[in-house]
């Protein structure tokens, strides 16, 4: 295999400083961030919807696609401890395969991540409209972008402070809700008892129904990755390799635990008007009134959440990005304000592309958001075998074998399986952005006639020897 090796622009002590992001993240704040991403009430939005693909089997499903995602995040945090540098799967794969088909990988991903702050603005759009239904949509969607947009902008630090706390406000309404679940239970409602296997096996549930299902619950997982984003924001680069394995046990454990609470009091649908989004009903009907009030609040902080978390990391993909391109426009997207130390043009970038939650509706977003995620995840896996096997000869032992070349295969493996459960809608769209995404590289590299350089901090930049 033919390696390159990386331009790693790095300039004066001048231009380094017009280009560094302040380092003021500890292990929880990114676990936090990670967690804001995953947005843990997500459970019981997408619980009819699971339900109904699973027969009755949501735990198992969420059982399923965390041990699919366990793979990846092993992967993701190998190469943080090779990489330390913020731009994930596109850094990782522009350093060790190629640096045009690092672009295309993160241009991919940059559908992803780009659309979730949209989604969560048109999220609140929703919700307040169902609250103010007289009020025109475009001022929630405008007043909410502004507002999250300005928060990541002002300081990473401020933006960890708030959603932090609302993370805590959620995860604390997820265990009212748990505990109310276990009254009901003990009132002989739904299966009658906490302790029993009928959430995971029962007559009706075969494998195929459960990796359909397991294939809509998979991406509540995606916010592991995005940790990476915050890799030149820790304080210690040491801790992010193990902030994305917190992250993603923590929210597994939450999504796990709420579905068996969930799928224990409704075993089935009967009695819910509304499948596509059962949160509100599901409240009702452990709690009462007040109680679906509160934890309808829950969500909304949790859409906040994601909002702060989501806006932050793909700013932080365009930026290290736009340090790698060149031009007017890759100048921009690289700056760095000089006070608050955040990519202050990225930053207002997604804002944006988030007013697009005006006109666009959550059902065609919602088809496109998973294309880039699944190329991300196999991508990080094979730079593993890239990197390790190919680059670092680490193949001779069995330890090495198992950790260079069988784990990262597995989970490119369960990355593809997922993949070909994509809805046609998904592929398709996903397929015209790529589009675009080579056509804005043949410019960029006046037809694939010159190559792409890649940038890192100085401090981090790793040597990569042909």
């Amino acid at each position: 295999m033919t390696t390159h090796t990386a331009e790693v622009n790095i300039g004066t002590s001048g231009s380094r400083s017009a280009t560094t992001l302040k380092r003021s993240l500890g292990l929880w704040a990114i676990v936090g961030l990670g967690l804001g991403y995953m947005t843990p009430t997500t459970v019981f939005d997408t619980f009819g919807i699971v339900s109904n693909e699973t027969n009755g089997a949501v735990p198992l499903a969420y059982l399923v696609a965390l041990v699919a995602m366990v793979f990846t995040a092993v992967s993701y945090g190998r190469m943080t401890r090779v990489f330390p540098s913020a731009g994930s799967a596109y850094t990782y794969t522009s350093e060790t395969i190629h640096p045009n088909l690092g672009f295309l990988v993160g241009w991919a991903s940059l559908l992803d991540y780009l659309l979730l702050p949209l989604v969560n603005a048109l999220l609140i759009r929703i919700y307040m409209q169902s609250f103010f239904p007289d009020v025109p949509a475009w001022i929630w969607v405008v007043g909410y972008v502004i507002v999250i947009t300005f928060l990541n902008l002002w300081s990473m630090k401020s933006t960890s402070k708030v959603n932090g706390f609302l993370v805590v406000f959620e995860v604390v309404l997820i265990g009212v809700f748990l505990v109310l679940a276990w009254n009901a239970l003990s009132h002989g409602d739904g299966n009658g008892s906490l302790f029993t296997t009928t959430p995971l096996f029962h007559d009706g549930v075969d494998a195929s129904a459960i990796m359909s299902g397991a294939t809509v619950v998979c991406f509540s997982f995606i916010g592991f990755d995005a940790i990476t984003m915050y890799t030149e924001e820790a304080k210690d680069t040491k801790t992010v390799p193990k902030a994305i394995v917190l992250a993603l046990l923590i929210g597994g454990a939450i999504f796990f635990v709420a579905a068996w609470f969930g799928q224990s009091v409704f075993p089935t649908l009967d009695g819910f008007q509304n499948t596509d989004d059962t949160l509100p009903e599901m409240a009702l009907k452990v709690g009462g009134e007040f109680f679906k009030i509160l934890f309808t609040s829950a969500a909304f902080a949790a859409t906040v959440a994601s909002s702060l978390s989501s806006h932050a990391s793909v700013s932080r993909m365009i930026f290290v990005m736009g340090r790698n391109g060149r031009g007017p426009v890759s100048r921009l997207f690289s700056f760095v304000h000089p006070r608050f130390q955040t990519p202050s043009f990225a930053v207002i970038f997604v804002g944006a592309v988030s007013m697009l939650a005006i006109p666009f509706t959550l059902e065609f977003v919602s088809s496109m958001i998973n294309f880039g995620a699944l190329i991300a995840f196999t991508f990080v896996n094979l730079t593993v075998v890239v990197y390790f096997v190919f680059r670092k000869k680490e193949y001779r032992t069995p330890r090495e074998v198992l950790t260079n070349v069988v784990l990262p295969v597995i989970g490119m493996v369960l990355t593809g399986v997922l993949w070909a459960n994509l809805n046609l809608d998904a592929l398709t769209y996903g397929a015209i952005w790529f589009g675009i995404g080579v056509l804005c590289l043949l410019v960029i590299t006046k037809g694939f006639r010159s190559k792409l350089s890649v940038s890192m901090r100085e401090e981090d930049a790793v040597e990569l020897g042909g």
